[in-house]
């Protein structure tokens, strides 16, 4: 048996997890599950309210727009004067619509981009050093599966997951020297507010619990890639092993007139 690339996590008791993200959809289902567990959980999304009524008594609300790089320094001393740390960071937060290439526009593409991958690298700036100084935390990047390969209808989403993709495999080099654990999470279709935006069959559907469960078990066992549902990502992880001379006329057959 291959020994797990991350310490496993065999106890959320107390453990202090901040969720980016936990409004809706998979952020807020994770929010539940953790609390649930026992953690202490700090919710950040730009909806006050929403995280209000999902929160329990030991949870810290930190409402913010994690686009905005200032806020962040601002949430995390919070934080820290609160509890003192954060043992596990999770970046849920994401903006998506179905679009081709030639339907992309500059101010969509700015704020899926800033979503989805700035927001990740301020949020960096803001924790990791201090995660480095004091040896203790991690991080968790919830990317897709929609990542693996150039699929059509996702021209800004996908390449935006691609590259979460690939900043959590180097952060796992860089950071797992440090005792850091690292995290990449690449759900498949899960029924949110943003999958509601596609009109094509979606294969194995999730939903939100289910994905919370999916990443609740992965982390516990101490997986760096935690994909699901198997069913579906194993066959977008066979359809990117192929050579471009077979995968890509595969894709093509994907792409709408």
């Amino acid at each position: 048996m291959l020994a797990a690339m991350n310490p496993p996590c065999r106890d959320w008791s107390g453990r202090r997890v901040w969720l980016i993200g936990a409004s809706s959809g998979i952020g807020a289902a994770l929010a539940e599950g953790l609390m649930r567990a026992g953690a202490r959980v700090a919710l950040t999304a730009r909806n006050a309210a929403r995280l209000q009524a999902l929160a329990n008594p030991a949870a810290l609300v930190l409402p913010f727009d994690a686009t905005e790089p200032v806020a962040w320094a601002e949430a995390f001393a919070t934080l820290q004067a609160q509890w003192g740390g954060v043992d596990l960071l999770v970046f849920c937060a994401a903006d998506y619509r179905p679009e081709r290439a030639c339907d992309v526009r500059a101010d969509r593409v700015a704020r899926t981009l800033e979503t989805n991958l700035g927001s990740v690298y301020y949020g960096l700036e803001a924790v990791l050093p201090t995660m480095l100084r004091e040896k203790t935390g991690g991080i968790a990047l919830v990317a897709s599966v929609a990542g693996y390969v150039g699929l059509p209808g996702a021209a800004v989403y996908g390449p935006s997951k691609a590259a979460l993709i690939n900043l959590a495999e180097l952060l796992y080099a860089e950071l797992r020297q440090h005792a850091l654990p690292v995290y990449l999470i690449n759900p498949g279709f899960v029924a949110t507010r943003l999958t509601a935006k596609n009109d094509f069959p979606m294969p194995a559907l999730q939903t939100p619990e289910q994905a919370a469960h999916h990443i609740l078990r992965g982390v516990e066992r101490g997986r760096f890639e935690i994909h699901f549902p198997y069913r579906f990502t194993l066959w977008i992880k066979l359809l990117r092993l192929l050579p471009y001379r077979i995968r890509l006329p595969l894709l093509r057959r994907l792409a709408r007139p």
